[in-house]
């Protein structure tokens, strides 16, 4: 297992000139900039498993007869803000191996200026091999594991696999709601749902906006500086994206104000986007709520469609879901709720539900075990 690790430093602390280049509008880091950079790393490690930890150079992917692509992402957890002073390792390894299949946990720590380590972000990349001629599945080498420390990350990594597999069993686009859930959404529907004609006018101090409205698009061309080896347009650019689209709505939704990144809380690529093809990205907030520690908490939906520029038809190639929060004072914050006004956007409300209530169960779990 340890043979695939892999790690990259950006010395923020003791360059400027880097520093520059990655600073957002709040002094603070770009965090669609470490995300490219993550699923980057994601990939050299999986060919590092595949090639070997003797092997520097990947090569022709004609020569090496396969080739492997990020298939999902199903977390990157945000565990506390970054430190613009301090640098910035991202590092991460395979933890388990199917058939076709390699697991990916990644992290990333600010280091230096004396201060013990602290990470900051976890995540999780899933990879897959395919064939370069066939495009069909590869195997891929199955992990030799030497230490028990190793043991417990293949039976995390294992969770991982199944986890994913049972979340898509219950995706709201094969199954029904729960009984627990109807009922919510229904609650909810009586609370705010009602006397269309209100739209707009507080509701027990809540404003309402429909989901519908808050639709925000960008369009654009996928031009050839962005492509990746297998000559199709970068993953971690389209992460990138839909990271700065998804921050831009969220922003609007909450009216400004200190907008703090949570979590990236799944992709699914769905097929490769060809350089020179005319992408739209569409982001939509699907739900809002607050909690003790943040006032306002939404969940945002980013969706990247190829264009047909001769028919006008649009294929999904990319699905992105994020959480973000504003964490000034409650007083500051305006007080919203996404209200959906049809089955499909209701279906939508709860699946923003589902993805916030993971996101604070695993916070819960990390202050508990702190």
């Amino acid at each position: 297992m340890h043979d695939s690790y892999c790690e990259l430093v950006l010395p923020f602390g003791s360059s400027p000139k880097l520093l520059e280049q990655y600073t957002n509008v709040h002094g603070g880091i770009r965090t669609g900039k470490l995300m490219e950079h993550l699923d980057s790393l994601a990939g050299s490690i999986s060919y590092k498993h595949m090639l070997g930890p003797g092997v520097d150079s990947l090569g022709k992917i004609e020569d090496r007869g396969f080739y492997i692509v990020t298939a999902s992402v199903d977390r990157l957890d945000m565990l506390s803000p970054l430190d613009p002073s301090r640098d910035l390792r991202l590092s991460g390894q395979v933890i388990y191996t199917g058939k076709s299949s390699m697991e990916v946990a990644v992290k990333m720590e600010t280091i230096g200026m004396g201060l013990e380590e602290e990470t900051v972000l976890l995540g999780r990349f899933s990879m897959v091999c395919r064939d370069a001629l066939t495009h069909r599945a590869r195997n891929v080498h199955p992990l030799i594991i030497s230490t028990t420390e190793e043991e417990s990350l293949r039976s995390m990594g294992e969770d991982m696999k199944k986890r994913r597999q049972s979340q898509a069993l219950r995706s709201l686009s094969r199954v029904p709601p729960s009984s627990a859930e109807a009922e919510a959404l229904h609650s909810f529907y009586l609370k705010y749902g009602q006397d269309a004609k209100d739209l707009g006018i507080p509701r027990e101090s809540d404003e309402r906006v429909w989901l519908g409205d808050t639709k925000v698009e960008k369009t654009m061309l996928m031009f050839p500086q962005e492509r990746n080896v297998h000559q199709k347009i970068f993953g971690g650019y389209l992460m990138r994206l839909a990271y700065q689209l998804g921050f831009s709505n969220s922003s609007l939704f909450m009216r400004g104000g200190h907008v703090r990144f949570l979590s990236l809380d799944g992709i699914a690529f769905a097929q490769p986007v060809p350089i020179g093809s005319i992408l739209r990205l569409t982001s939509y907030v699907l739900h809002s709520t607050s909690s003790a520690e943040f006032p306002m908490i939404v969940h945002v939906a980013v969706t990247a469609n190829v264009v047909d520029v001769q028919t006008g038809n649009e294929s999904t190639t990319n699905e992105f879901r994020f959480t973000w929060c504003r964490d000034d004072s409650a007083s500051s914050v305006p007080r919203r709720q996404i209200v959906p006004k049809t089955y499909k956007e209701a279906m939508l409300w709860l699946e923003g539900k589902r993805a916030l209530e993971m996101g604070d169960e695993i916070r819960g779990l990390r202050t508990k075990y702190a």
